[in-house]
Formats: structure tokens, C-alpha cells, sequence
């Protein structure tokens, strides 16, 4: 393993086989050459790195609720821009260090796209300087599988399961990212367990913007999403190629795409292989997965015209 990537992170986590949230986590730390303060949401991550009495975490780490990162982010910035105005001697004593430091919140999308939106919110429009990272897995994976605002139409979780007369999740996911830009934050993006290279590169662009970033990674779950641990960068790249989950950045209002199919898949390449979506390959849902593909083709013709 290189050693950078545990440089943060360490190997010693419990994190499903096939799960994506390290590959996320370490290649975004390992981008930031600066000191990192972490502060992590209830969720997945802080549950399988922080197993008492033991800690995966390698840099600062503070474990908020499900509904407060944005909150402790904010305090933690303040404090330290507090201290640095008020403290000349430690600047001197630190060095560049003193100046440094970055601030870097994860969650899931339980806690980004619904408990801790109001805190995230209020964050991003005072303009606190940190980077927001959401590891999206399409719902509330880390409490059993229930269905978030992130949960794609069509899928079955454990809040709405499908039968022969009911889908599954009837209502779209939410659109966070244009949620998030509404704030006016000079750069936001889309990236995907599935392509690190192109996560970093983002984080690194993050780092350098000045003032709030927001990061929103697909993270394939293995565990809800129901295929082989061994496929989450199968599933991570059918979710682009499909264009269900496109990879592209808003740096102060201008959109740009980074990944174009050479050849759009159909989204049953993306759907086909998960159990949570099963039920959708009955003769009867065939309709279902026709709206999903319109819905798809819609919403990236839109993209397409955005970054035109």
C-alpha cells in the first residue's frame, strides 16, 4: 500500500470488505500537503474507524452527531483564526505551519443531505474556510439501510420495500449539489469512489479556492446496494458511464463536465447485479426503469447545457 495514503488514515479500520469510504477518505487527505483537523458526522466512517478504545485516525479527529459537523467545522475555523490573531508568539514558534491548517468535514448523505443540512447550510453561507466531503451511498446505510433524500427512485430499502404493487422509493433523490451552489460557494463538484485520480484533483482545487468547498462522492455500498464486494468500482464506474452519476465541478457558477461516456451505457447496466433494484427487472416495472432512463437522459442533457 503506498505509504502516503495511511499516512492519515491508518490501515486499522472495520470497514465492510469492498467498501469505498477508505479509498474516499485517504485520497483526499493524502491531496492536502498542509495539517488536516477532521471532523466527522455519525455515520459510517465514524463508526468503523473510531471502534472504542481503538482509532484509525492519524491526524486531529472530532466525532460530531449525525447533525452538527457544519456547526463544529465553523467553530473549529473561528477558533483557530481567533487564535492566530491573538497569539503572535505561536505563530512565531509554528512557523508556516501556524498558517496552514486545513479544515476538512465528512458525512454521509444522511447526515449532509437531511440531519445535518440546516448546520452544513449555515456553514457554507457565513463562509467558513474548510472543505465539506459527502460520501454518498444512497441512504442510511451505517442504521440498517433505510431511504434517504439521497436514495435513488426505484430502489428498495429497508423504509420502502418493494411488492407487487409498490416500486420501492417513489420520490427522486434530492439534487444537493445545486442545493449546496445556491450558496454561492466558489467550488463544489461531483466525483466517484471510482476514479481517485479525479477526486484528487478536485480536493486539491478545493484547498486552493479560499473559503467553503464542497466535495459529493458516489460511494457504492455493497452491504444495501446488495452485489459482490468485490464489484464497488464496477458499479462506481456503471454509475458514470450511464451518466446516473456524472463527474463534473462548479468553480464560481461556471459549470464544467470532467468524464464523457465515448458511448453512453442504458442504465439497466447500472441497475442490473444490485439486489436493491431487482424487483425492477419484472416485466411488470419495465416502465419504471424506462422514467429512471428518461430521467437520466434529462437531467445530463441539462448538465451538457450548463457547462455549454
Amino acid at each position: 500500500m503506498n505509504k502516503k495514503l495511511t499516512e492519515k488514515l491508518a490501515p486499522g479500520h472495520s470497514t465492510c470488505a469492498g467498501c469505498g469510504i477508505p479509498v474516499i477518505v485517504r485520497t483526499v487527505l493524502s491531496a492536502i500537503e498542509e495539517p488536516v483537523v477532521v471532523v466527522n458526522a455519525t455515520g459510517c466512517l465514524e463508526v468503523t474507524t473510531t471502534v472504542y478504545p481503538f482509532t484509525a485516525w492519524k491526524v486531529p479527529y472530532i466525532h460530531s452527531a449525525f447533525e452538527n459537523a457544519g456547526a463544529t467545522i465553523s467553530g473549529l475555523e473561528t477558533a483557530w483564526r481567533v487564535i492566530k490573531k491573538k497569539n503572535g508568539a505561536l505563530r512565531q514558534a509554528q512557523g508556516d505551519k501556524f498558517d496552514k491548517i486545513k479544515f476538512i468535514a465528512f458525512g454521509g448523505d444522511g447526515g449532509t443531505y437531511d440531519i445535518g443540512l440546516q448546520a452544513l447550510s449555515g456553514a457554507l453561507e457565513r463562509g467558513h474556510d474548510f472543505l465539506y466531503v459527502c460520501y454518498d451511498n444512497g441512504g442510511y446505510m451505517n442504521t440498517g439501510g433505510q431511504r434517504s433524500s439521497a436514495s435513488p427512485y426505484g430502489a428498495e430499502t429497508q423504509t420502502t420495500p418493494s411488492s407487487k404493487e409498490d416500486i420501492g422509493n417513489e420520490i427522486e433523490r434530492k439534487d444537493i449539489m445545486r442545493i449546496v451552489a445556491a450558496h454561492g460557494v466558489k467550488y463544489l463538484a461531483q466525483a466517484n469512489a471510482a476514479y481517485p485520480e479525479d477526486l484528487a484533483k478536485k480536493v486539491k482545487k478545493a484547498m486552493e479556492i479560499g473559503g467553503p468547498a464542497f466535495i459529493l462522492v458516489l460511494q457504492p455500498c455493497t452491504n444495501e446496494w446488495k452485489y459482490p464486494s468485490s464489484q464497488y468500482v464496477y458499479y462506481g464506474k456503471a454509475a458514470a458511464e450511464t451518466n446516473f452519476w456524472p463527474l463534473y465541478e462548479i468553480e464560481n457558477g461556471k459549470f464544467a463536465i470532467n468524464y464523457i461516456p465515448k458511448e453512453r451505457k442504458p442504465i439497466e447496466e447500472f441497475l442490473k447485479g444490485q439486489g436493491r433494484f431487482k424487483h425492477l427487472f419484472r416485466p411488470e416495472n419495465k416502465a419504471v426503469i424506462e422514467k429512471i432512463q428518461k430521467t437520466v437522459d434529462e437531467k445530463w442533457a441539462e448538465l451538457v447545457k450548463l457547462a455549454g
